[in-house]
């Protein structure tokens, strides 16, 4: 597929949170929602398998025991212009999906990854996310090897590599396959820094990958390895047209970064859960990355721990962010990256197909 233009400023990331074991008409939801994005050749979206979660039900489910893992939290992500996106809306949502679909803003670029100047709204934080096939290589490097040593040199906050197991790269269906390379199915290589360095290492991303799809998002970073720097914004919970506005936490960690003896991200899950104010959490295990100073790593053979980067979601209504956040904060006394995102739209689906929220865009400036 030829898509001419390289860089996009108005286009939507939809993303959807739920159960693998979910089923819509005899099938299991995870293909039949990555059949609708790769019908209409998405520019880019890929299946994540989390590895712990609980939903509005507060069941919690966990690959720590083979009960409890029968459910595990599934997370796909698409992104492509707003007309795109716009136009499959319907489709997805035709598939009853149960769990929670968000709706988000974000700035791709493709193809040619040039200087950029980012918007004055980036400035603050940006999130910047790499998407490259399992295969791909840079100098005989695997390619997410690559781009995160580059991240690293650059005075980057942190970067989570996520292995996908389905998606679309440039509009091209790419799935996983028992027999085969699968040199193509997407990884997903999600950075976060301050927006001039950002910038600055834009076009060297583009000179280093040979098909570069990149997206940006703007965030604020809440702490880095146990500093605090500010609080989530303090959001109202609806736009000037009375729209809901929904706020985003996400907690980078280690399955070697403990508290009280357990790592960060099963604490956080299990306290949450607990707290009566959250209503949901997903937590992804990365294969690579690095956070702060600490060089990029994955697994190790011969280690007694795994040191593979992890990463927890709380999706909310601000006032409920704002009392997550406080537990997020005491368990993020040492180790660890924070930071928050407005959520301009979502739409939650309980098991009875009761639904609240919509995917109207709301507005609000801050």
């Amino acid at each position: 597929m030829d898509r001419k233009h390289a860089v996009n400023e108005d286009c939507l990331k939809l993303t959807s949170y739920f159960g693998e074991r979910h089923r819509v008409g005899g099938r299991f939801f995870a293909d039949a929602i990555m059949d609708v994005y790769g019908r209409h050749e998405v520019a880019t979206s890929i299946m994540l398998r989390g590895t712990a979660g609980f939903g509005l039900k507060h069941h919690l489910r966990t690959d720590q025991s083979l009960t409890l893992s029968e459910d595990l939290p599934v997370t796909t992500i698409a992104v492509d212009t707003r007309s795109r996106i716009e136009g499959l809306l319907g489709e997805v949502d035709g598939l009853n999906p149960n769990g929670l679909m968000v709706l988000e803003r974000a700035r791709m670029l493709q193809h040619e990854v040039g200087p950029a100047v980012l918007p004055q709204q980036l400035h603050e934080g940006t999130k910047l996310t790499i998407y490259v096939g399992r295969q791909e290589r840079v100098f005989r490097m695997p390619a997410y090897q690559a781009v995160c040593r580059l991240l690293h040199r650059r005075g980057i906050a942190g970067a989570t590599v996520l292995l996908g197991v389905d998606g679309t790269a440039h509009g091209d269906r790419q799935r996983a396959r028992f027999f085969g390379r699968n040199a193509d199915v997407p990884m997903m290589i999600m950075t976060v820094g301050d927006g001039d360095r950002i910038a600055r290492v834009l076009p060297e991303l583009g000179g280093l990958l040979e098909h570069p799809l990149l997206t940006l998002e703007r965030v604020r970073i809440c702490k880095r390895d146990g500093q605090l720097f500010e609080r989530p914004h303090a959001l109202p919970e609806s736009d000037e047209r009375g729209l809901q506005l929904w706020q985003k936490l996400m907690v980078y960690t280690s399955e070697s970064a403990l508290h009280e003896g357990k790592p960060i991200h099963r604490a956080l899950v299990q306290r949450l859960r607990r707290s009566g104010t959250a209503r949901g959490a997903t937590v992804l295990r990365g294969m690579w990355g690095f956070h702060g100073a600490h060089r990029p790593h994955g697994d190790r053979l011969f280690q007694l721990s795994r040191h593979v980067p992890t990463l927890t979601t709380v999706i909310d209504r601000p006032g409920n962010i704002a009392a997550s956040f406080d537990i997020v904060d005491e368990l993020t006394r040492e180790h660890g990256l924070v930071t928050t995102e407005m959520v301009p739209a979502l739409t939650a689906t309980d098991a009875h197909g009761n639904r609240r929220g919509g995917t109207t865009l709301a507005d609000h400036e801050f």
